[in-house]
């Protein structure tokens, strides 16, 4: 990943409602969610909530495809991977033993 990529996702993820969206829309994959049931599981107006989809659309965060008279999001997982490994990969100097716990913690959300 690029650093220009990997800074307009952060900075797109620097946000409180467009944080909770993506980490909305990671729990419901792989089937994703329709906008409207993201806005209201957020308590944000429509209108508010398309704007915030737009920025992560833009960050290549999350991914879009009509169904019918919906539109539904889905998370790029792949994009988190990459992200995540590009912020992680030079942990520690190549000092393994140092990421385990890092490594770890992350292993329980997989199971």
């Amino acid at each position: 990943m690029e650093p220009e990529h990997a800074m307009l996702a952060l900075a797109a993820l620097a946000q409180p409602t467009r944080l909770d969206a993506f980490r909305l829309l990671v729990r419901h994959e792989p089937n994703g969610m329709a906008a409207g049931d993201i806005a209201d599981a957020l308590a944000v107006p429509a209108n508010t909530m398309s704007a915030h989809l737009g920025v992560l659309l833009r960050a290549g965060l999350i991914t879009s495809k009509r169904m019918s008279r919906s539109i539904i999001y889905r998370a790029d997982l792949d994009r988190i991977s990459n992200l995540v490994l590009f912020l992680l990969k030079d942990c520690c100097e190549g000092r393994a033993d140092l990421c385990q716990p890092l490594l770890a913690q992350l292993a329980p959300c997989c199971d």
